[in-house]
């Protein structure tokens, strides 16, 4: 993606994501998350809830990589305000989609707006701000 060509107002291509077990528990291993809600089904539904469900740092790596790849190895995450919702839990799909909600030519960032949904409602809301660089003069 070139800074020159990001319109306000454009549409990111919505990104289907399966949540599945093996994906939470990897998630919360990854990221050192040791809650047995995360990992064990009992005790998630000991708790009340019908299943394990994903933890906040991988709903953020998901944002990140969302926008990531539509943005392209360039561009640089300045930040990550990010809110929780409706919990992902297992055997469910999270369905992302983002629009461009800022375009700061001065500054030369751009700020997203993410929405991840599943079947019980938003998961996550967010806006990613991204740096692009001066293109190189070739």
């Amino acid at each position: 993606m070139q800074f020159e060509d990001i319109k306000e107002g454009a549409a990111l291509p919505e990104l289907e994501f399966p949540v599945t077990a093996s994906a939470i528990v990897a998630g919360a291993l990854a990221t050192n998350d040791y809650e047995n809600v995360h990992h064990d089904k009992a005790a998630a539904q000991a708790t009340g809830v019908p299943d394990i469900f994903m933890n906040i740092l991988t709903t953020n790596g998901l944002v990140q990589r969302y926008v990531g790849a539509w943005a392209g190895q360039s561009a640089r995450v300045r930040s990550i305000k990010i809110k929780l919702g409706a919990p992902n839990f297992a055997g469910d799909v999270m369905r992302i989609n983002g629009s461009v909600a800022h375009v700061d030519p001065a500054t030369r960032e751009v700020a997203v707006a993410v929405s991840g949904r599943n079947a019980i409602g938003e998961h996550v809301g967010a806006t990613v701000t991204l740096h692009f660089p001066e293109r190189n003069a070739a």
